[in-house]
């Protein structure tokens, strides 16, 4: 298998909102920093925007495992249904990835 491509998504994934509060997810932080060492190519991306996601990555010093920033997209054109695509898979916030 090639090396993985990972995006993951900022508010309940690496960070809650309590309130006003900003909570980060230790776990999810350590997995970022842990799939990042074992080089994969990590992107962050969010509802709420690119510079949402790059403030959050500052937040959390997290910059330097992130290749990119983006919003999450609210249509894929591709010629192929996601369900379809190789190697793709799809993991919950505190579930174990297999690398």
């Amino acid at each position: 298998m090639s090396a993985l491509i990972v995006y993951v998504d900022v508010d309940d994934t690496l960070i809650r909102s309590a309130g006003t509060k900003r909570l980060p997810i230790p776990s999810a932080v350590a997995r970022v920093r842990k799939l990042k060492m074992g080089g994969a190519t990590l992107y962050l991306w969010s509802t709420a925007g690119a510079d949402y996601a790059r403030a959050t990555a500052e937040e959390l010093r997290l910059t330097d495992c992130f290749a990119g920033y983006l919003p999450k997209p609210t249509v894929i054109i591709d010629d192929q249904p996601i369900q379809e695509w190789r190697d793709f898979r799809h993991y919950y916030p505190l579930q174990d990835i297999d690398t």
